[in-house]
């Protein structure tokens, strides 16, 4: 675990002087923090917090009664750091009235670690927002503030101790660094989804038009689709197929295994697949993470397997609200986790609506080395378009079989690749 000074920003909802218990609280810990060598950033009400958050790098964003409206609830609107809260004395009528806020799912999906002042606000809080709360009371008759910032101290360091290492592999890297750029789209379906009605074949055919150097294959619970087209794949020679698999968990939301060879069944717990994905020597990657329209992994288990996320989906084109790819950017960077993206396509006139673009690569451990100095890119690709073509693919008929294509075309509206011949 990293001993070194930490960035840390203490943010009461008060205004700066006032004599209340928040504010002592919050104003003793600044002052014993940087007497151990953190630098200390403090915000109260009537600061700008926003262009104070991002003046420089900062570990710890620690909120004091976060609700909203105050300047604690604004600063977790904008951090893009770690999030540590301490919840004090709130009074439940207070409380309720939050509960039935809009934001409060957001308020609360932003925490990475909740503390409270006394066991009593710990089993209120736990009645309308459960969740593991750590107590740290204030300073009095038998603990000094030196004890309370020793265990807000350790919180501090196991919440940053959780961020991924941004070096990786060096070794791997200099390796594939002279190789030659690729663009690859990291989420797609074929017919082998329930949802999907694109033959494997037409599939290939449109990812190389559009000059896709590989693709990743990641139909719903299933693996046939891209073992077939990978067999195809390595005939023609052109273009990679990563076999995957997007797997519905029992209650915690999908997860995409990369470069599997075996089916994992649906339906186990989120442990139990990661644990699979990685028997098999794959990559876990977590797709459209904060969409609540999609079956997604809420904050709390996010948190729980956020050392074992290879890399995190931050832009997917299929999501209905753009704020959902932006908390899924936050998120990755604030873990330092490698990030990814996919056009999740599920008609091919999607593909490659989003590319990745990365040094070529073989096996796993070559391509996780090779997203991290991936670069994003997407097209505009009109969702209600797209939508439509899935309607109209999918619903209202009973699903075709699957269907081998002696001669497969790509469809329209893509981008031929350079020096193939037409026709």
């Amino acid at each position: 675990m990293d001993s070194g000074p930490l960035s840390i920003a203490q943010v009461t909802p008060f205004s700066r002087g006032a004599q209340d218990p928040v504010t002592e609280y919050a104003a003793r810990v600044s002052e014993e923090l940087e007497q151990r060598g953190h630098r200390v950033l403090t915000l109260a009400a009537g600061d700008r917090v926003k262009a104070a958050l991002s003046a420089s790098p900062i570990d710890i964003v620690h909120v004091h009664d976060p609700f909203a409206p105050s300047v604690s609830s604004a600063a977790l609107r904008h951090s893009h750091s770690l999030n540590v809260a301490t919840f004090h004395a709130p009074q439940e009528r207070m409380l309720s009235t939050q509960v039935a806020r809009p934001l409060v799912e957001i308020f609360f999906g932003r925490l990475d670690a909740r503390t409270v002042a006394f066991p009593e606000t710990g089993r209120l809080l736990d009645r309308y927002f459960p969740g593991a709360y750590e107590v740290i009371e204030p300073a009095g008759a038998e603990r000094d503030w030196a004890t309370v910032v020793d265990e807000l101290e350790a919180v501090y360091r196991q919440t940053v101790a959780r961020r991924h290492d941004p070096a990786g592999n060096p070794q791997v890297r200099e390796r594939i660094v002279g190789r030659p750029l690729i663009e690859v789209d990291l989420h797609m379906h074929t017919d082998h989804s329930p949802d999907c009605a694109t033959p494997v074949e037409v599939l290939l055919e449109t990812a190389r038009d559009r000059g896709l150097g590989a693709i990743a294959i990641t139909d719903h619970n299933e693996v046939s689709g891209a073992l077939e087209a990978r067999r195809i794949a390595e005939q023609l020679g052109d273009i990679k197929v990563i076999v995957a698999e997007e797997v519905k968990t029992a209650e915690q939301g999908e997860v995409i295994g990369l470069f599997l060879e075996e089916k994992i069944p649906l339906g186990m717990s989120m442990a139990e697949t990661v644990a699979e994905i990685r028997r098999q020597g794959g990559l876990v990657y977590v797709p459209h993470p904060f969409d609540r329209f999609h079956s997604v992994p809420d904050y709390e288990h996010l948190l729980d397997i956020v050392e074992e996320i290879d890399i995190l989906e931050v832009f997917n084109p299929r999501v209905a609200l753009t704020a959902f790819n932006e908390e899924a950017e936050r998120f990755a960077r604030k873990y330092r986790i490698v990030s990814g993206a996919g056009s999740d396509s599920h008609v091919a006139q999607g593909l490659g609506s989003v590319r990745v673009r990365i040094h070529d690569f073989e096996g796993p451990e070559e391509f996780l080395e090779a997203m991290r100095d991936a670069d994003i890119t997407r097209k505009h690709k009109n969702l209600v378009y797209v939508q439509a073509l899935k309607f109209l693919q999918t619903t209202g008929r009973p699903k075709a079989p699957k269907r081998t294509i002696p001669d497969p075309k790509p469809v329209r509206g893509g981008r031929p690749r350079r020096g193939r011949a037409a026709g």
